[in-house]
């Protein structure tokens, strides 16, 4: 399963709140396709199913990362972080399963 860092956790959580829709969680996925051969695919969902992993993040737990079990596998000791600098903005995932990846980072093999 992947973990979210305090930094991740705190920006979904701001997120979830400016969309006004706490009741939902963060999906992750893994996708075929990409330039390297997955690709990553976060989204805000409400609609589980029974073999989905759901973890929740926060002192308070509020934000839940919702990951199906195919994308399971591949994301198992993934980290979630987000940084907001110069350099580097945005969502980043560091996959410890990914022996490739592309120079966006978006998808990998």
């Amino acid at each position: 399963m992947i973990t979210l860092t305090e930094t991740a956790t705190s920006k979904v959580g701001q997120l979830l709140q400016a969309e006004g829709a706490e009741d939902l969680a963060l999906r992750v996925a893994v996708r075929p396709g990409g330039c390297s051969g997955f690709s990553y695919e976060m989204f805000f969902d409400g609609d589980f199913a029974a073999d989905d992993s759901v973890t929740n993040f926060g002192d308070d737990g509020k934000v839940r990362v919702v990951v199906d079990a195919a994308s399971a596998q591949l994301l198992e000791g993934a980290t979630l972080d987000y940084k907001d600098g110069l350099e580097q903005s945005g969502f980043a995932v560091t996959n410890p399963n990914a022996t490739r990846s592309c120079g966006c980072g978006q998808s990998f093999s």
